[in-house]
């Protein structure tokens, strides 16, 4: 008997074993999984921790370009852009570029003078710039983000000044993604560019080694300054699953320069073996049904008006809640399409989603003939039918006056 019992606590510590295996084992300071289409964090470790986010900042920069400016617009180089250190692709004061080509090469081998020159076109300044990307990463839901450099450039300024969390480094990804042109700028191996008057050019390779690595791969950004280590945003696709990580910190030197890859394989290999789409309320599908009160339909139904999919984990799937707050009775008149109540979709105390119930069918009113026919049915009992929930006291007395009418119009 004895034997059996440490058999069966052999067996549980093994399973327990197994689960925090299954837990990826990252270096990094603060981490972050999301799902790339609703935002919900999956898994993190220290993801609302502040950190400086090195080149990942220029995901933003690419962010409002895309969005303020017209691609083809030619963008003069100042002298500040020109003095900017490495990375850069060594513009010179003077020289004319294209927009869309400098955002290209600033996002594949992330050139720092690229990015200080199209901030200044868009912003008119460097300090301009930076406080329309702290308010846009706001404006994203990324409240715990402020960015001080166009570049991620961080030397000359405080935490306070320029931070960022792995969280909302993957929120931003996240609606940079929801663009189409940033999407096609993320998944580019490589480029050649060239100077408006066409005297030079400018041929650039994707520093992101996931795309060539990683099956599913999509983008986004790599990083690296000696105050924030190596960081990377990443994303990737599987049959419909769609992920988005970021790594901040993960590390220093050639070990953090490996850990950052490292770090995200393993965070997104944790998501595509835990996670897949889920289908939770369909939209059009049946949302129970309502009694009505005078009308000769007895009651109608309701659907959901929009539907709700997104990823979870099996055991996440066992726990979802939907409650459907719908009345007990409604009053006719009842529309087709018209709002009666809400369904919440609830995961353990976190409310993922809320989702309005219309009618399916209509509920038409008594008319003249129907209410005296109602009426006359029920006249002893019409005291306590007036005192339900479903009727008002006006309409109480909208009865009675038409009670009276119809009995008066039948004595003349």
């Amino acid at each position: 008997m004895k034997r059996v019992g440490v058999l069966v606590l052999l067996f549980f510590l093994c399973l327990r074993m197994t689960v925090f295996a299954a837990e990826p084992n990252v270096g990094a300071a603060g981490v972050a999984l999301i799902d790339g289409d609703s935002g919900r964090l999956l898994w993190g470790k220290d993801e609302e921790r502040q950190l400086a986010m090195a080149s990942t900042t220029k995901i933003m920069t690419a962010i409002l370009v895309l969005e303020l400016v017209n691609l083809e617009d030619i963008v003069t180089i100042s002298r500040h852009a020109a003095s900017q250190p490495e990375v850069n692709m060594n513009l010179v004061l003077g020289e004319e570029w294209y927009a869309g080509d400098l955002l290209k090469v600033m996002m594949l081998r992330s050139y720092n003078d690229a990015a200080v020159a199209l901030a200044e076109y868009v912003g008119g300044s460097e300090a301009e710039f930076c406080r329309m990307m702290t308010e846009k990463a706001a404006e994203i839901g990324a409240g715990n983000t402020v960015f001080g450099s166009p570049n991620g450039l961080d030397s000359h300024l405080t935490d306070e000044e320029h931070h960022s969390t792995a969280y909302d480094m993957s929120l931003i990804a996240m609606y940079a993604m929801e663009n189409e042109g940033f999407r096609e700028i993320a998944a580019l191996s490589e480029i050649t560019i060239r100077e408006v008057n066409g005297k030079r050019e400018q041929h650039t390779s994707n520093a992101n080694r996931l795309l060539r690595e990683y099956m599913g791969a999509l983008g986004v950004k790599t990083g690296y300054t000696n105050k924030a280590g190596h960081c990377f945003v990443a994303a990737a696709e599987r049959d419909g699953v769609f992920l988005i990580s970021t790594v901040l910190a993960s590390g220093w030197g050639e070990r953090g320069k490996e850990g950052k890859w490292t770090d995200t394989r393993a965070i997104l290999d944790y998501g595509f073996e835990n996670f897949s789409l889920h289908e939770i309320i369909r939209a059009g599908s049946e949302a129970g049904r309502v009694a009505v009160a005078h009308s000769e339909v007895a009651e109608i139904g309701g659907i959901y008006g929009d539907g709700y999919e997104a990823l979870f984990s099996e055991e996440e799937m066992s726990k979802i809640v939907l409650r459907n707050n719908l009345p007990e009775r409604m009053e006719a008149p009842v529309m087709r399409g018209a709002y009666i109540g809400e369904v919440e979709i609830w995961l353990d105390e976190a409310q993922l989603a809320v989702i309005s119930i219309s009618a399916s069918e209509e509920a038409p009113p008594y008319g003249l003939k129907e209410w005296f026919s109602y009426l006359n049915q029920n006249w002893l009992t019409w005291h306590i039918l007036t005192h339900t929930q479903s009727v008002t006291p006006r309409s109480e007395f909208s009865v009675f006056f038409l009670y009276a009418y119809v009995l008066t119009f039948l004595h003349r």
